[in-house]
């Protein structure tokens, strides 16, 4: 509470740059070279005592940089404020076509409807940035009750869950959302720490189509969502 965050952004050359700055927590000096690795980060007690690092900035280094930019972290150390610098090519826009289009709901079939479910808010927020990033429509639950009651009104196309859950785990809740026979049949992926052939086993049992060890690379959950049924073409 009370914390402040400054925000810049400039034009150099042919890259616009975006600076972020706080006077919160910070880093320690010697973690700088790899905070943006999820299990090297600053220590794990702080990421969910105070909101912390999470995996938010390894999936934003890794968004960054399949835009072809870079991110940068300073600091001065703990309780010293942070800073981060975002780099990102500009590229000219294409003048639009003077020809109108027809456009239906047909194609914009690439757009899905995504139930995101970790008990982490840090990893919940950044899995739906990077949804939402890609078009698709993001839902957040934070435990196994309120994910099935989402489900049930949101009718998800993907629901991407966390098999750590405290209380109802990801396992049982998978196994319930099979149990509701939703339609459509929503694609179901485990996101876990666990990743030995056992732990695969017991996701495929519970009903999941993939299991996927964090952090999730963002490449491959894009190609899972692109692997959903497409709905039927609109009419000519």
């Amino acid at each position: 509470e009370g914390g402040h965050i400054w925000l810049s952004v400039e034009r150099r050359d042919d890259w616009a740059i975006f600076r972020v700055r706080d006077n919160g927590m910070g880093i320690p000096r010697d973690m700088l070279s790899s905070i943006f690795e999820l299990f090297k980060q600053v220590e794990r007690s702080l990421d969910r005592s105070q909101g912390g690092l999470g995996i938010g900035l390894t999936l934003v280094h890794k968004l960054i940089g399949m835009h072809g930019g870079r991110v940068e972290a300073f600091s001065s150390g703990l309780n010293q404020g942070s800073e981060f610098i975002v780099y990102l090519p500009m590229e000219q826009a294409e003048e639009a076509p003077s020809h109108s289009t027809k456009v239906c709901p047909a194609m914009h079939s690439s757009r899905r409807r995504v139930l995101i479910v970790d008990d982490n808010t840090d990893a919940a927020h950044s899995l739906a940035l990077l949804m939402e990033s890609g078009g698709h429509e993001a839902r957040l639950c934070y435990d196994g009750p309120s994910a099935l009651s989402e489900a049930q009104n949101f009718l998800p196309e993907v629901v991407l869950l966390d098999i750590g859950l405290p209380g109802l785990d990801g396992l049982e809740v998978a196994r319930r959302l099979r149990a509701m026979n939703l339609s459509p049949r929503p694609l179901l992926v485990a996101l876990t720490g666990y990743g030995q052939n056992d732990d695969v086993r017991r996701s495929q049992e519970a009903g999941f189509d993939h299991h996927l060890v964090k952090p999730a690379d963002p490449q491959t959950l894009i190609a899972l969502l692109a692997s959903t049924p497409q709905p039927e073409n609109c009419p000519v």
